[in-house]
């Protein structure tokens, strides 16, 4: 499993021309889902992401989370992220979570963060989305989880 987080001052989301989600400053999440991710996994990257410091405190230092500064999350599913590159000029996807259990996951992860965060906005799943955002910093950190 691995999210991408950037931090953003706005980011919206669009679905057939219409806006389906935004937020103001905050996190853009984009999340790809791995064979073998399961519902603790997803579990254990939310606590990091929410617990994620990335945000300055009174001293300008990255010492604040999304909750302590105030953001908002919009989560987004990104299956190339899923990609293995390591080889050729063409991305393989044959360690991505098949798509039906990539959706339930999905599914499963925006209802576990709507519950510990808010607000919370989202993409949907399967669809081709266009993201805006704009990115505050630039901050950018790959999350990965170790077995």
């Amino acid at each position: 499993m691995r999210a991408l987080l950037q931090r953003v001052s706005r980011a919206s989301v669009e679905v057939d021309g219409r806006c389906i989600g935004e937020i103001g400053p905050g996190l853009l999440v984009l999340l790809g889902l791995d064979k073998g991710d399961d519902e603790a996994r997803a579990d254990r990257m939310l606590d990091k992401l929410l617990r994620y410091r990335v945000f300055a405190d009174e001293s300008g230092r990255m010492n604040c989370n999304v909750a302590e500064a105030g953001g908002g999350v919009l989560l987004v599913s990104q299956f190339t992220l899923s990609a293995d590159t390591r080889k050729g000029l063409r991305p393989s996807f044959s360690t991505a979570l098949p798509p039906a259990e990539a959706e339930q996951l999905y599914h499963y992860s925006l209802e576990q963060l709507r519950q510990r965060h808010a607000p919370v906005a989202a993409g949907e799943f399967g669809a081709d989305m266009q993201v805006s955002l704009v990115n505050d910093g630039p901050v950018t950190f790959l999350l990965e989880l170790l077995d």
